[in-house]
Protein backbone atom coordinates (compact mmCIF):
# COMPACT_ATOMS: atom_id res chain seq x y z
CA UNK A 1 0.00 0.00 0.00
CA UNK A 2 0.98 3.62 -0.56
CA UNK A 3 3.28 4.90 2.35
CA UNK A 4 0.80 7.02 5.39
CA UNK A 5 1.57 8.21 8.51
CA UNK A 6 -1.43 7.06 10.73
CA UNK A 7 -1.74 10.47 13.07
CA UNK A 8 -0.01 8.77 15.98
CA UNK A 9 4.04 7.43 16.48
CA UNK A 10 4.29 4.23 13.87
CA UNK A 11 4.43 5.27 10.28
CA UNK A 12 3.28 2.56 7.35
CA UNK A 13 0.27 1.16 9.27
CA UNK A 14 -3.27 1.69 7.63
CA UNK A 15 -5.25 3.85 9.86
CA UNK A 16 -9.05 3.56 9.59
CA UNK A 17 -11.06 6.92 8.87
CA UNK A 18 -12.99 6.86 11.85
CA UNK A 19 -9.47 7.96 13.46
CA UNK A 20 -8.94 10.03 10.44
CA UNK A 21 -12.14 12.21 10.55
CA UNK A 22 -14.22 13.45 13.37
CA UNK A 23 -17.70 12.73 13.20
CA UNK A 24 -19.27 15.44 12.38
CA UNK A 25 -23.33 16.07 11.71
CA UNK A 26 -23.89 18.64 8.87
CA UNK A 27 -26.38 19.74 6.37
CA UNK A 28 -25.78 18.60 3.15
CA UNK A 29 -26.17 22.21 1.66
CA UNK A 30 -23.94 23.49 4.52
CA UNK A 31 -20.83 21.28 4.64
CA UNK A 32 -18.35 23.06 3.53
CA UNK A 33 -19.36 24.30 0.42
CA UNK A 34 -18.54 27.88 -0.77
CA UNK A 35 -21.18 30.14 -1.81
CA UNK A 36 -22.75 28.78 -5.26
CA UNK A 37 -20.60 25.57 -5.28
CA UNK A 38 -23.13 22.57 -6.67
CA UNK A 39 -22.86 19.36 -6.93
CA UNK A 40 -19.26 18.47 -8.98
CA UNK A 41 -19.56 15.74 -11.80
CA UNK A 42 -16.53 13.64 -9.99
CA UNK A 43 -13.86 11.36 -11.71
CA UNK A 44 -11.00 9.51 -9.75
CA UNK A 45 -8.87 6.97 -10.58
CA UNK A 46 -9.87 3.91 -9.83
CA UNK A 47 -12.42 1.33 -11.61
CA UNK A 48 -16.15 0.83 -10.73
CA UNK A 49 -18.25 -2.08 -10.45
CA UNK A 50 -21.68 -1.44 -10.48
CA UNK A 51 -23.09 -4.74 -9.12
CA UNK A 52 -22.27 -5.24 -5.54
CA UNK A 53 -21.89 -8.61 -3.65
CA UNK A 54 -23.95 -9.03 -0.47
CA UNK A 55 -21.13 -8.39 1.56
CA UNK A 56 -20.01 -5.32 0.58
CA UNK A 57 -20.52 -1.94 1.94
CA UNK A 58 -21.04 1.81 1.99
CA UNK A 59 -17.80 2.25 0.50
CA UNK A 60 -18.29 0.19 -2.72
CA UNK A 61 -21.89 2.16 -3.02
CA UNK A 62 -20.14 5.43 -2.68
CA UNK A 63 -17.89 4.62 -5.42
CA UNK A 64 -21.26 4.48 -7.48
CA UNK A 65 -22.15 7.66 -6.11
CA UNK A 66 -18.70 9.50 -6.54
CA UNK A 67 -19.52 10.31 -10.19
CA UNK A 68 -21.67 13.52 -8.66
CA UNK A 69 -24.54 12.12 -10.36
CA UNK A 70 -27.79 12.22 -8.23
CA UNK A 71 -29.58 8.65 -7.74
CA UNK A 72 -32.77 7.58 -6.12
CA UNK A 73 -32.40 4.32 -3.36
CA UNK A 74 -34.09 2.44 -6.11
CA UNK A 75 -31.89 3.45 -8.71
CA UNK A 76 -29.01 2.54 -6.30
CA UNK A 77 -30.84 -0.91 -5.84
CA UNK A 78 -31.61 -1.81 -9.45
CA UNK A 79 -27.68 -0.41 -10.23
CA UNK A 80 -26.39 -2.68 -8.19
CA UNK A 81 -28.31 -5.65 -7.50
CA UNK A 82 -28.58 -5.15 -3.94
CA UNK A 83 -32.41 -5.10 -1.89
CA UNK A 84 -33.88 -2.03 -0.72
CA UNK A 85 -33.03 -2.45 2.97
CA UNK A 86 -30.22 -2.72 2.05
CA UNK A 87 -29.27 -0.02 0.54
CA UNK A 88 -30.75 1.81 2.84
CA UNK A 89 -28.41 0.89 5.37
CA UNK A 90 -25.86 1.75 3.71
CA UNK A 91 -27.10 5.25 2.58
CA UNK A 92 -27.67 6.17 6.02
CA UNK A 93 -24.90 5.24 6.92
CA UNK A 94 -23.24 7.44 4.49
CA UNK A 95 -25.49 10.24 5.19
CA UNK A 96 -24.23 10.38 8.66
CA UNK A 97 -20.94 10.39 7.47
CA UNK A 98 -21.80 13.84 5.61
CA UNK A 99 -19.92 11.96 2.70
CA UNK A 100 -23.46 11.85 0.80
CA UNK A 101 -26.36 13.90 1.13
CA UNK A 102 -29.66 14.82 -0.18
CA UNK A 103 -29.80 17.33 -3.36
CA UNK A 104 -33.65 17.28 -3.85
CA UNK A 105 -36.10 15.17 -5.54
CA UNK A 106 -36.94 12.82 -8.68
CA UNK A 107 -40.01 13.12 -10.18
CA UNK A 108 -42.88 11.20 -8.62
CA UNK A 109 -44.59 8.46 -10.02
CA UNK A 110 -47.18 8.43 -7.55
CA UNK A 111 -47.21 9.29 -4.16
CA UNK A 112 -44.75 11.00 -2.54
CA UNK A 113 -41.48 12.19 -4.97
CA UNK A 114 -38.14 10.76 -3.78
CA UNK A 115 -35.35 11.61 -2.51
CA UNK A 116 -32.19 11.89 -5.12
CA UNK A 117 -28.61 11.66 -3.36
CA UNK A 118 -25.13 12.40 -4.45
CA UNK A 119 -21.37 12.15 -3.20
CA UNK A 120 -20.49 15.31 -1.34
CA UNK A 121 -17.57 16.71 -2.30
CA UNK A 122 -17.38 19.45 0.40
CA UNK A 123 -17.58 17.23 3.16
CA UNK A 124 -13.98 17.43 3.79
CA UNK A 125 -10.99 18.77 2.23
CA UNK A 126 -7.55 17.72 0.99
CA UNK A 127 -3.76 18.96 1.20
CA UNK A 128 -1.99 18.95 -1.69
CA UNK A 129 1.95 19.53 -1.97
CA UNK A 130 3.80 19.13 -5.35
CA UNK A 131 7.33 19.37 -4.64
CA UNK A 132 9.77 20.73 -7.27
CA UNK A 133 13.75 21.49 -7.61
CA UNK A 134 12.85 25.15 -7.25
CA UNK A 135 9.31 25.10 -5.83
CA UNK A 136 6.82 24.03 -3.78
CA UNK A 137 2.87 24.17 -4.76
CA UNK A 138 0.63 23.65 -2.51
CA UNK A 139 -3.33 23.35 -2.52
CA UNK A 140 -6.41 22.68 -0.62
CA UNK A 141 -9.14 20.59 -2.44
CA UNK A 142 -12.32 19.54 -1.78
CA UNK A 143 -13.12 15.78 -2.23
CA UNK A 144 -13.41 16.42 -6.24
CA UNK A 145 -10.17 17.48 -6.69
CA UNK A 146 -11.45 21.37 -7.29
CA UNK A 147 -8.98 23.32 -5.76
CA UNK A 148 -10.35 25.50 -3.36
CA UNK A 149 -6.69 27.66 -2.76
CA UNK A 150 -3.45 27.47 -3.48
CA UNK A 151 -0.10 29.22 -3.12
CA UNK A 152 3.62 28.76 -4.46
CA UNK A 153 6.93 29.18 -2.56
CA UNK A 154 9.94 29.57 -4.39
CA UNK A 155 12.54 27.34 -2.05
CA UNK A 156 15.79 24.95 -3.48
CA UNK A 157 15.05 21.56 -2.61
CA UNK A 158 19.05 21.74 -1.55
CA UNK A 159 18.14 23.42 2.01
CA UNK A 160 16.61 19.78 3.04
CA UNK A 161 13.53 18.24 4.05
CA UNK A 162 12.63 19.74 6.75
CA UNK A 163 13.09 23.44 5.31
CA UNK A 164 10.49 22.88 2.46
CA UNK A 165 8.28 20.89 4.33
CA UNK A 166 7.36 23.01 7.15
CA UNK A 167 6.93 25.40 4.93
CA UNK A 168 4.00 23.44 2.98
CA UNK A 169 2.80 22.33 6.57
CA UNK A 170 2.69 26.21 7.89
CA UNK A 171 0.93 27.85 4.45
CA UNK A 172 -1.59 25.02 4.52
CA UNK A 173 -3.05 25.75 8.11
CA UNK A 174 -2.97 29.53 6.99
CA UNK A 175 -5.05 28.40 3.80
CA UNK A 176 -7.73 26.19 5.62
CA UNK A 177 -8.00 29.41 7.74
CA UNK A 178 -8.52 31.68 5.28
CA UNK A 179 -11.38 29.19 3.86
CA UNK A 180 -12.98 28.52 7.47
CA UNK A 181 -11.79 25.15 7.76
CA UNK A 182 -11.18 23.38 10.93
CA UNK A 183 -7.68 21.33 11.09
CA UNK A 184 -9.86 18.53 11.54
CA UNK A 185 -11.91 18.55 8.09
CA UNK A 186 -8.34 17.53 6.19
CA UNK A 187 -8.84 14.46 5.14
CA UNK A 188 -5.21 13.67 4.12
CA UNK A 189 -2.53 14.95 2.13
CA UNK A 190 -0.86 14.06 -1.22
CA UNK A 191 2.76 14.81 -1.58
CA UNK A 192 4.19 14.45 -4.90
CA UNK A 193 8.57 14.71 -4.94
CA UNK A 194 10.98 15.11 -8.10
CA UNK A 195 13.39 11.68 -7.10
CA UNK A 196 12.79 8.07 -6.84
CA UNK A 197 10.06 7.13 -3.74
CA UNK A 198 9.96 3.80 -2.24
CA UNK A 199 7.02 2.61 -2.39
CA UNK A 200 6.02 0.92 0.74
CA UNK A 201 7.10 3.99 3.06
CA UNK A 202 7.38 7.10 1.09
CA UNK A 203 10.74 7.85 1.48
CA UNK A 204 12.88 9.19 -0.85
CA UNK A 205 15.44 6.67 -2.39
CA UNK A 206 18.84 7.74 -3.57
CA UNK A 207 17.15 11.15 -5.21
CA UNK A 208 19.69 12.74 -7.79
CA UNK A 209 18.61 16.76 -6.94
CA UNK A 210 17.65 15.82 -3.55
CA UNK A 211 20.66 16.52 -1.04
CA UNK A 212 19.52 15.38 2.42
CA UNK A 213 16.41 13.44 1.61
CA UNK A 214 17.84 10.12 1.03
CA UNK A 215 15.76 8.22 3.89
CA UNK A 216 14.03 10.86 4.49
CA UNK A 217 10.26 10.17 6.37
CA UNK A 218 8.20 12.16 4.89
CA UNK A 219 5.07 10.91 5.78
CA UNK A 220 6.02 10.83 9.53
CA UNK A 221 6.92 14.30 9.03
CA UNK A 222 4.12 16.11 7.71
CA UNK A 223 1.84 13.58 9.73
CA UNK A 224 2.78 14.29 12.92
CA UNK A 225 2.27 17.98 12.06
CA UNK A 226 -1.05 17.65 10.67
CA UNK A 227 -2.40 14.22 11.74
CA UNK A 228 -3.65 13.00 9.43
CA UNK A 229 -2.95 9.97 6.84
CA UNK A 230 0.11 11.17 3.80
CA UNK A 231 0.46 9.38 1.08
CA UNK A 232 3.72 10.33 -1.42
CA UNK A 233 4.57 9.40 -4.31
CA UNK A 234 7.25 10.33 -6.99
CA UNK A 235 6.15 13.43 -9.28
CA UNK A 236 5.82 12.11 -13.19
CA UNK A 237 3.29 9.40 -10.80
CA UNK A 238 1.48 12.03 -9.14
CA UNK A 239 1.29 13.89 -12.82
CA UNK A 240 -0.24 11.02 -14.45
CA UNK A 241 -3.03 11.05 -12.20
CA UNK A 242 -3.25 14.40 -12.70
CA UNK A 243 -3.33 14.29 -16.66
CA UNK A 244 -5.84 11.65 -16.58
CA UNK A 245 -8.10 13.60 -13.97
CA UNK A 246 -7.90 16.86 -15.87
CA UNK A 247 -7.56 15.78 -19.52
CA UNK A 248 -8.51 11.65 -19.86
CA UNK A 249 -10.87 10.50 -17.32
CA UNK A 250 -12.25 7.74 -19.30
CA UNK A 251 -8.72 6.59 -20.49
CA UNK A 252 -7.74 3.71 -19.10
CA UNK A 253 -4.51 2.91 -20.42
CA UNK A 254 -2.08 5.92 -20.45
CA UNK A 255 1.15 6.66 -20.65
CA UNK A 256 2.58 10.00 -18.97
CA UNK A 257 5.99 11.04 -20.11
CA UNK A 258 7.92 14.13 -18.81
CA UNK A 259 10.75 15.69 -20.09
CA UNK A 260 12.14 17.99 -18.31
CA UNK A 261 15.69 18.10 -16.86
CA UNK A 262 15.16 14.51 -16.80
CA UNK A 263 12.81 12.08 -18.32
CA UNK A 264 10.39 10.01 -16.86
CA UNK A 265 6.79 8.47 -17.39
CA UNK A 266 3.91 7.38 -15.39
CA UNK A 267 1.57 4.29 -16.36
CA UNK A 268 -1.91 3.93 -16.02
CA UNK A 269 -2.95 0.71 -16.33
CA UNK A 270 -6.56 -0.86 -15.77
CA UNK A 271 -7.46 2.89 -14.70
CA UNK A 272 -5.26 2.87 -11.66
CA UNK A 273 -1.48 3.33 -11.54
CA UNK A 274 0.94 0.83 -12.24
CA UNK A 275 3.65 1.34 -9.73
CA UNK A 276 5.54 -1.96 -10.23
CA UNK A 277 6.90 -4.25 -7.10
CA UNK A 278 9.34 -1.28 -5.39
CA UNK A 279 7.40 1.78 -6.93
CA UNK A 280 9.60 1.98 -9.86
CA UNK A 281 7.89 1.83 -12.93
CA UNK A 282 7.85 4.08 -15.58
CA UNK A 283 11.88 4.84 -14.94
CA UNK A 284 12.19 5.73 -19.29
CA UNK A 285 14.76 7.99 -18.57
CA UNK A 286 17.65 5.12 -17.53
CA UNK A 287 16.62 2.72 -20.41
CA UNK A 288 19.54 2.54 -22.91
CA UNK A 289 19.06 4.23 -26.48
CA UNK A 290 19.60 1.37 -29.00
CA UNK A 291 22.52 3.16 -31.36
CA UNK A 292 23.08 5.77 -28.92
CA UNK A 293 25.69 8.05 -27.99
CA UNK A 294 28.09 7.19 -25.17
CA UNK A 295 26.94 9.65 -22.95
CA UNK A 296 27.51 9.44 -19.52
CA UNK A 297 24.67 9.98 -17.42
CA UNK A 298 24.01 10.98 -14.06
CA UNK A 299 23.53 7.47 -13.22
CA UNK A 300 26.83 6.34 -13.79
CA UNK A 301 25.54 4.45 -16.79
CA UNK A 302 26.28 5.54 -20.43
CA UNK A 303 23.58 6.18 -23.32
CA UNK A 304 20.41 6.77 -20.77
CA UNK A 305 17.89 8.23 -22.45
CA UNK A 306 18.03 11.07 -20.21
CA UNK A 307 21.35 11.96 -20.96
CA UNK A 308 20.95 12.46 -25.12
CA UNK A 309 17.19 13.84 -25.07
CA UNK A 310 16.59 15.28 -21.79
CA UNK A 311 16.34 19.34 -21.84
CA UNK A 312 19.43 19.49 -20.55
CA UNK A 313 21.33 17.29 -22.78
CA UNK A 314 19.35 18.94 -25.50
CA UNK A 315 20.70 22.44 -23.87
CA UNK A 316 24.43 20.93 -23.77
CA UNK A 317 24.55 20.23 -27.29
CA UNK A 318 23.49 23.60 -27.88
CA UNK A 319 25.93 25.23 -26.13
CA UNK A 320 28.64 23.10 -27.52
CA UNK A 321 27.72 24.11 -31.48
CA UNK A 322 28.70 27.52 -30.60
CA UNK A 323 25.95 28.48 -33.18
CA UNK A 324 24.41 31.79 -33.28
CA UNK A 325 26.17 32.55 -30.40
CA UNK A 326 23.40 29.89 -28.65
CA UNK A 327 23.73 29.34 -24.76
CA UNK A 328 20.40 27.86 -23.53
CA UNK A 329 21.36 26.74 -19.61
CA UNK A 330 18.54 24.50 -19.85
CA UNK A 331 14.66 23.51 -21.46
CA UNK A 332 13.20 26.46 -20.46
CA UNK A 333 15.71 28.64 -22.09
CA UNK A 334 15.62 25.44 -25.16
CA UNK A 335 11.83 26.49 -25.49
CA UNK A 336 12.37 30.36 -26.09
CA UNK A 337 15.18 29.35 -29.07
CA UNK A 338 12.56 27.22 -30.46
CA UNK A 339 9.44 29.67 -30.56
CA UNK A 340 12.16 32.55 -31.51
CA UNK A 341 12.47 30.39 -34.58
CA UNK A 342 16.23 28.97 -33.68
CA UNK A 343 17.15 26.32 -36.57
CA UNK A 344 19.71 24.70 -34.48
CA UNK A 345 17.20 24.45 -31.58
CA UNK A 346 14.44 22.79 -33.87
CA UNK A 347 16.39 20.63 -35.61
CA UNK A 348 18.14 19.24 -31.95
CA UNK A 349 14.54 18.92 -30.51
CA UNK A 350 13.25 17.57 -33.07
CA UNK A 351 16.13 14.40 -33.16
CA UNK A 352 15.21 14.55 -29.20
CA UNK A 353 11.77 13.77 -30.11
CA UNK A 354 12.40 10.79 -32.56
CA UNK A 355 15.21 9.46 -29.74
CA UNK A 356 12.57 9.41 -27.00
CA UNK A 357 10.08 7.87 -29.50
CA UNK A 358 12.79 5.35 -29.93
CA UNK A 359 12.36 4.31 -26.04
CA UNK A 360 8.79 4.76 -26.21
CA UNK A 361 8.24 2.69 -29.35
CA UNK A 362 9.06 -0.25 -27.25
CA UNK A 363 6.70 0.71 -24.10
CA UNK A 364 3.85 0.66 -26.85
CA UNK A 365 4.76 -2.50 -28.09
CA UNK A 366 4.93 -4.11 -24.18
CA UNK A 367 1.54 -1.73 -22.97
CA UNK A 368 0.01 -0.70 -25.61
CA UNK A 369 -1.58 2.00 -24.34
CA UNK A 370 -4.55 3.84 -26.18
CA UNK A 371 -2.96 7.63 -25.29
CA UNK A 372 0.70 8.81 -24.36
CA UNK A 373 0.94 12.38 -22.89
CA UNK A 374 3.96 14.38 -23.52
CA UNK A 375 4.29 17.03 -20.85
CA UNK A 376 7.17 18.60 -18.63
CA UNK A 377 9.30 21.86 -19.63
CA UNK A 378 10.72 21.23 -23.17
CA UNK A 379 7.01 19.77 -24.26
CA UNK A 380 6.40 23.44 -24.27
CA UNK A 381 8.55 23.30 -27.30
CA UNK A 382 5.17 21.98 -28.76
CA UNK A 383 4.84 20.83 -32.31
CA UNK A 384 8.82 20.32 -33.28
CA UNK A 385 9.36 17.46 -29.69
CA UNK A 386 6.01 15.75 -30.85
CA UNK A 387 6.61 15.10 -34.24
CA UNK A 388 9.60 13.76 -33.23
CA UNK A 389 8.28 11.13 -31.29
CA UNK A 390 4.88 10.64 -33.35
CA UNK A 391 7.28 9.84 -36.42
CA UNK A 392 9.16 6.97 -34.37
CA UNK A 393 6.54 5.56 -32.54
CA UNK A 394 4.12 4.99 -35.70
CA UNK A 395 6.99 3.98 -38.24
CA UNK A 396 8.63 1.37 -35.19
CA UNK A 397 5.29 0.12 -33.66
CA UNK A 398 2.96 -2.35 -34.39
CA UNK A 399 0.05 -1.31 -36.61
CA UNK A 400 -2.20 -3.25 -33.90
CA UNK A 401 -0.30 -1.13 -31.09
CA UNK A 402 -1.03 2.48 -32.97
CA UNK A 403 -4.52 2.07 -34.75
CA UNK A 404 -5.79 3.51 -32.23
CA UNK A 405 -3.07 5.29 -30.69
CA UNK A 406 -3.06 8.98 -29.72
CA UNK A 407 0.67 10.94 -29.25
CA UNK A 408 -0.34 14.30 -27.46
CA UNK A 409 0.43 17.23 -25.11
CA UNK A 410 -0.27 17.63 -21.51
CA UNK A 411 -3.16 19.87 -20.89
CA UNK A 412 -2.87 20.19 -16.86
CA UNK A 413 0.04 22.09 -17.17
CA UNK A 414 1.23 23.69 -13.30
CA UNK A 415 -1.63 22.23 -12.15
CA UNK A 416 -0.99 18.77 -13.02
CA UNK A 417 0.65 17.87 -9.72
CA UNK A 418 -1.61 19.49 -7.72
CA UNK A 419 -4.33 17.92 -8.45
CA UNK A 420 -2.71 14.53 -9.04
CA UNK A 421 -2.05 14.66 -5.52
CA UNK A 422 -5.22 15.27 -4.59
CA UNK A 423 -5.97 12.28 -6.46
CA UNK A 424 -3.85 10.23 -4.95
CA UNK A 425 -4.64 10.67 -0.95
CA UNK A 426 -8.22 10.91 -2.07
CA UNK A 427 -8.69 7.96 -3.82
CA UNK A 428 -6.63 6.35 -0.63
CA UNK A 429 -8.94 7.39 2.23
CA UNK A 430 -12.54 6.93 0.26
CA UNK A 431 -11.26 3.29 -1.01
CA UNK A 432 -14.12 1.22 -0.17
CA UNK A 433 -12.56 -0.71 2.94
CA UNK A 434 -11.49 2.83 4.13
CA UNK A 435 -15.11 4.03 3.98
CA UNK A 436 -16.74 1.12 5.69
CA UNK A 437 -14.39 1.00 8.80
CA UNK A 438 -15.55 4.69 9.24
CA UNK A 439 -19.39 4.42 8.86
CA UNK A 440 -19.39 1.27 11.11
Amino acid sequence: MPARYDGGATCGMRHTLADLLPFVKRKFSGAGQKPGHTVAEVWFTGRVATTLRPGEGAGSLLQILRDGVPRTRSELAAMTGLGRSAVAQRIDALLASSLVGSVGEAASTGGRPPAQLAFNPGARVALAVDVGATHVRIGITDLASVVLAEDRHEIDISLGPEAVLTWAIERSRALLAELGRDPADLIGVGIGLPGPVEHATGKPRNPPIMPGWDGFDVPLYVGAALGTVVVADNDVNVMALGERFLGFPTVDQLLFVKIATGIGSGIISHGTLHRGADGAAGDLGHIQVPDGEDVLCRCGNRGCLEAIASGAAVATRLRATGLDGLAPAGSGDVVDLVKAGSVPALQEVRQAGRVIGEVLASAVSLLNPSVIVIGGSLAAAGDPLLAGVREVVYRRSLPLATANLRIVPAVGGERAGIIGAACLVIDEVLAPDAVDRYVA
